[in-house]
């Protein structure tokens, strides 16, 4: 048995919701959450489990789908209605990555064609194109958390959930894992750059294009990753954009399993070092100051780390034609903005899994 088969993974998703013959990008209050909640409840997921899948607040279904939005509050902050910004596909508990890509693209899959009879599509990309900014009524204890709920309003991303065996949690440094992470997480973002559009055009900052809005807001105030140990010690790693590329999905898997689980990876930084760092890679991708470095690092020594547990990292080839290249998925919407000057064009090559 490979030893890899002792590790479940889980993959959550938030997509932007556009008009399926315009393209145009929607958002609340265009958007209603019992008209998106009655679509995702009517998919049929019977052949799906529910492990490890919350009744989210306002759903009446445990599903593998969510509509996304603010929760405005009642008197003692029990949620009482929902603004949609879009929604997210949540996979169950899978025994390996393979099958829950697999699950992740069939849902998508289900979900488009359910969205399309109602003149809807979702589309992967990690930064409202439109809108930027919302304000709504505090609805959390926390003042930091309700801060990131407003942030989160016009922010679109992958979660990429791991549990690892309990020989491996009882062993693992969380304060260890942290200082990893705020070293490599920036680098390894700048292979995964993709929301280079703000407020209907390109997002400009300093005489230059950036590559990724999504980044550089959610930075400041959101955390690179969010660790569960009453669920089997699940670790969420959050900061990797929006994709339409399956193969990056197993690669981002991958990525953060080699954080985890690579010994010989030896930089550690502060939260305050990671956040300046981010900064930077949301501006300048791969070029930022020492991610191309940090990014070959982690991905050289991949191999061997994750080898020892039975993974396959071919996945991982594309990180690398990125690094060579120093070319991100930011660039070919860049690209194409410049080309045809059209939102609703962009979006539309970002509606398939490839």
């Amino acid at each position: 048995m490979s030893r890899s088969s002792d590790f479940r993974f889980g993959l959550e998703a938030e997509f932007l919701l556009v008009d399926a013959v315009s393209c145009r990008p929607l958002w609340h209050p265009e958007l209603r959450f019992e008209e998106l909640n009655l679509i995702l409840e009517g998919i049929d997921v019977c052949d799906f489990d529910h492990e490890g899948l919350d009744l989210i607040p306002l759903h009446r279904k445990r599903m593998p789908f969510v509509v996304e939005g603010y929760q405005l509050p009642g008197p003692d902050l029990k949620p009482t209605a929902l603004l949609p910004k879009g929604v997210e596909i949540r996979t169950p508990i899978c025994n390996s990555i393979e099958a829950c890509v697999d699950a992740f693209a069939t849902l998508h899959g289900r979900m488009q064609r359910s969205l399309s009879e109602r003149g809807y599509r979702a589309a992967t990309l990690s930064f409202h194109p439109i809108e930027d900014h919302f304000e709504g009524p505090q609805n959390k204890r926390r003042y930091d958390h309700w801060q990131w709920a407003m942030e989160a309003m016009t922010t679109y991303g992958p979660d990429i959930n791991v549990s690892v065996p309990s020989d491996v949690a009882e062993r693992l440094d969380l304060h260890e894992l942290h200082g990893k992470v705020n070293y490599y997480a920036p680098a390894l973002t700048a292979l995964t750059v993709a929301s280079p559009l703000y407020r209907g055009d390109l997002w400009r900052i300093r005489g230059g294009v950036g590559k990724s809005v999504r980044t550089y807001h959610r930075s400041t105030i959101a955390p690179a990753i969010s660790i569960h140990p009453k669920e089997h010690l699940r670790l969420e790693f959050k900061p990797l954009e929006m994709t339409p590329y399956r193969v990056d999905y197993h690669g981002y898997f991958l990525l953060w399993l080699a954080l985890i689980l690579d010994e010989s990876l030896l930089g550690r930084a502060t939260e305050q070092t990671r956040i300046y760092d981010m900064g930077q890679v949301a501006r300048f991708g791969l070029r930022a100051e020492g991610a191309r470095e940090r990014a070959h690092e982690v991905l050289s020594k991949a191999p061997n780390a994750l080898g020892a547990w039975d993974f396959d990292c071919q996945a991982l080839d594309h990180f690398h034609v990125r690094l060579e290249t120093g070319r991100v998925p930011a660039d070919d919407t860049i690209d194409r903005y410049e080309r045809e000057q059209s939102i609703p064009n962009v979006l539309r090559d970002l509606l398939d899994l490839r």
